[in-house]
């Protein structure tokens, strides 16, 4: 999310970022969960969808007056339960939606962020006093703002996100076209490594890179070219890297293949972190099926939930 928000600063967008504060009892979200507003469109959702309109309505607001806009939206009684606006839930979110315009000072700290390793610390106060820390930069901003129309206690609010989990795609084919938006909405980072130009064509919307594996430094990569030498030169080069998680498109048979044309140090390197073939069995054919069980398995991987062998 805060990738969407760097790219509407960078665009001079009218936005704003809503930023949970902190929770209680049931609710759609929990504290650090963002979603950006602009004109007419939002990303990312702090309720089931009746609830922001009116979110939006108040983060233009706050882009309008350049001004910090705090809102509790409390759901634990009966007529909020079953009012027309019901979320469905019994709990209570507090939120503060920041001016994007107004914080221009910090898309560089955003952008390293998104960029590097480790985390981004930030504190919002009740005074509109905004602090963020990544590495050894901070940066210390400060925000018109009227005083939270609940009791604001405490006055100051402490937020930390980690680095989004990064995923390398080798290969454009047929299903990282459905693939690279599911794992974008999921918070992946998404870059696809291909070398064939009417491939690239197949998937205008990727991050393409050319970039070694040790500037990458991805979480997770999925060896997908449907193709053998392309194929085999990927795994030559995930079996001396230190990636977590490496997945293998195709049957069985084609990991054989594969595997009997590497040599065996490099085998051994491999099979602990292999899963092949890729994706969970959900059932279902075509590109679609294939993006959805891959998906599945990295976030499964991704939360520590069983995500099959290795």
């Amino acid at each position: 999310m805060l990738r969407a928000a760097v790219e509407a600063m960078h665009a001079g967008q009218r936005a704003a970022l809503a930023v949970v504060l902190e929770t209680e009892g049931s609710t759609y979200t929990r504290a650090g969960t963002l979603a950006l507003f602009s004109d007419g469109a939002h990303v990312g959702w702090l309720s089931g969808g009746c609830l922001e309109p009116e979110i939006e309505r108040r983060a233009m607001q706050a882009v309008d007056q350049s001004a910090l806009e705090w809102m509790e939206i409390d759901t634990r009684d009966d007529d909020a339960l079953f009012s027309g606006n019901a979320v469905g839930c019994r709990g209570r979110q507090r939120v503060v939606l920041l001016p994007l315009p107004a914080l221009a000072r910090l898309e560089p700290l955003f952008k390293a962020w998104l960029h590097g390793d480790g985390t981004l610390d930030m504190s919002v106060q009740a005074d509109g006093a905004i602090i963020c820390q990544f590495g050894d930069v901070r940066i210390r901003h400060h925000v018109h703002s009227s005083p939270p129309d609940w009791s604001a206690r405490p006055k100051v609010w402490a937020l930390r996100w980690r680095r989004p989990p990064r995923v390398l795609i080798y290969g454009a084919g047929p299903e990282a076209v459905p693939l690279q938006p599911l794992l974008q909405g999921l918070g992946w980072s998404v870059s696809v490594s291909e070398g064939r130009a009417s491939w690239r064509a197949r998937v205008p919307d990727a991050a393409f890179t050319d970039a070694p594996l040790t500037r990458l430094r991805p979480d997770a990569a999925l060896v997908m070219h449907h193709n053998f030498e392309r194929d085999l030169e990927a795994l030559q080069l995930l079996a001396v890297s230190t990636v977590p998680f490496i997945g293998l498109l195709g049957p069985e048979r084609r990991r054989e293949d594969l595997f009997q044309v590497l040599p065996h140090s490099l085998r051994d390197l491999l099979l602990p972190r292999l899963r092949s073939p890729i994706g969970l069995p959900l059932g279902g054919r075509g590109p679609e099926a294939i993006a959805l069980s891959i998906a599945a398995q990295l976030q499964s991987w991704r939360h520590g939930v069983n995500a099959g062998p290795p």
